[in-house]
């Protein structure tokens, strides 16, 4: 512990209240350094109570502000394309970052200033004029996950849910599901991977299998109305198609999907052509089907 406490001239002690080695703040020819223990949470702490306030003072940087608007159905370069004039207008001081993933693109702005209310207020209007341009693609703000958007307009429209799955392998419903609380608005899931399930636990029509096949417009249609029926909910979504590597012909290549949504006054479906990868249509096939639940739940009254 004396050595510990055995610190270099014209260094400062960044207090440890943790632990007992200290971290050490050294100002030489205009730039500082910073010394820490080896201790992951102490160092940490050691940052978060004096090492970053410190540097706050002595910098004395610009506030910086994020703002981060969700949107999901519309590609990089399409969304790019639809608020280029919105985006050329922007103030010097604000920057747009686009951050895509799957199915959706973040888009970030950030705003540098010295008048924090100032910032919050600009960002709050550059966020209506895009609206503006994109509404209908935009989920949401900040942390919302499209799970989390869903669960939101259901518990506002008072709405369940249920899914019939079979090429997602109920990954829709697993989503839907790690949202806390989410079983006040989401029923349950039938995963009728195989023809006999969709037979005997979704009654999907022999003839129908027979006829059009598991991926098809027809099934998906049944698959969602049945489900909705069985397991009691306002909602029904139903996803069936030819995830891959194998399984694909001519006429339904690997990525052909059917998505159908059912509630008491329609049931429509549509139809995806995605990719050769396996995983991937299954991902893609989830944000999609979500999506398509997102859709339809804002056209309600």
């Amino acid at each position: 512990n004396r050595q510990q406490a055995a610190i270099p001239e014209k260094s400062k002690v960044l207090f440890n209240t943790i632990g007992t080695a200290p971290g050490l703040w050294i100002e030489k020819d205009k730039k500082v350094f910073i010394a820490l223990p080896g201790v992951p949470y102490e160092m940490k702490e050691i940052m978060k109570s004096s090492g970053l306030p410190e540097l706050k003072r002595y910098f004395n940087p610009p506030i910086i502000l994020h703002k981060v608007i969700r949107t999901i159905g519309l590609g990089e370069s399409f969304l790019a394309e639809a608020i280029k004039d919105w985006e050329a207008a922007l103030p010097e001081h604000i920057k747009l970052a686009y951050l895509p993933s799957l199915g959706m693109v973040k888009l970030r702005l950030t705003a540098k200033g010295e008048n924090e209310n100032q910032l919050v207020n600009e960002l709050n209007y550059q966020s209506k004029e895009v609206h503006k341009l994109i509404g209908k693609h935009i989920y949401g703000e900040g942390n919302l996950e499209i799970e989390q958007a869903i669960g939101n307009l259901l518990l506002e429209k008072k709405l369940t849910l249920s899914t019939a799955e079979s090429c997602t392998g109920g990954n829709i419903g697993s989503l839907l599901t790690s949202v806390p609380g989410s079983s006040a608005y989401f029923k349950g899931s039938i995963i009728a991977y195989h023809n006999d399930v969709k037979i005997e636990q979704l009654k999907v029509q022999t003839s129908t299998l027979q006829d059009f096949g598991a991926v098809s417009e027809q099934t998906v249609l049944e698959m969602a109305r049945n489900v909705r029926e069985i397991i009691g909910t306002d909602i029904g979504i139903a996803v069936s198609g030819v995830a891959g590597p194998g399984g694909g012909t001519e006429e339904k290549p690997v990525g052909t999907v059917w998505i159908a949504y059912s509630d008491h006054s329609k049931t429509i479906a549509k139809k995806l052509l995605l990719t050769k990868d396996r995983g991937l249509n299954i991902k893609l096939t989830t944000v999609i089907a979500l999506n398509f639940i997102r859709e339809n739940l804002q056209l309600e009254n």
